[in-house]
């Protein structure tokens, strides 16, 4: 009988083939979340463990509201639902890549296609003044999300 080399954790967690998140200390993964056609970053949330084994399971993005402390399935509310299309997991298994085919007008709660709809210009001297692009509404948050 051969015996298993050893092998260092760092070395299971970026050359290895199994799946061991590492969740931060407060049990979450950050999750970055693309449009699988046109590769654009749509928003950044957060898994936690109960959020990451749904998605897999089910191919249906879900994710875990720091703000409200509950899981929840993309477009639960607003019908802007997300299908995993791939996931990937970083080099050292703390991050997560989700490219996803978005349902509904957007993915942004503010009523935009993506969460990133603003420019931070650089080597400009005194305050950042931010700059929109590709702001427009694609749905009034209102109206799918009821007045607050």
């Amino acid at each position: 009988m051969r015996s298993e080399p050893d092998v260092s954790k760092s070395e299971k967690l970026e050359e290895g083939s199994l799946l061991v998140p590492q969740f931060d200390a407060n049990g979450l993964l950050t999750c970055v979340t693309t449009d699988a056609n046109s590769g654009d970053v749509l928003m950044v949330a957060y898994m936690n463990r109960e959020a990451l084994e749904k998605t897999i399971a089910t191919g249906e993005a879900y994710y875990y509201s720091r703000s409200r402390r509950t899981l929840w399935r993309k477009g639960e509310s607003s019908g802007h639902t997300q299908r995993v299309v791939e996931m990937r997991i970083d080099c050292d298994q703390d991050a997560v890549w989700i490219k996803v085919e978005q349902a509904g007008g957007g993915a942004c709660h503010t009523g935009r296609r993506s969460c990133f709809y603003r420019a931070v210009p650089l080597r400009k001297p005194g305050a950042a003044t931010l700059e929109f692009r590709d702001s427009e509404k694609t749905f009034d948050p209102a109206t799918v999300y009821g007045e607050n």
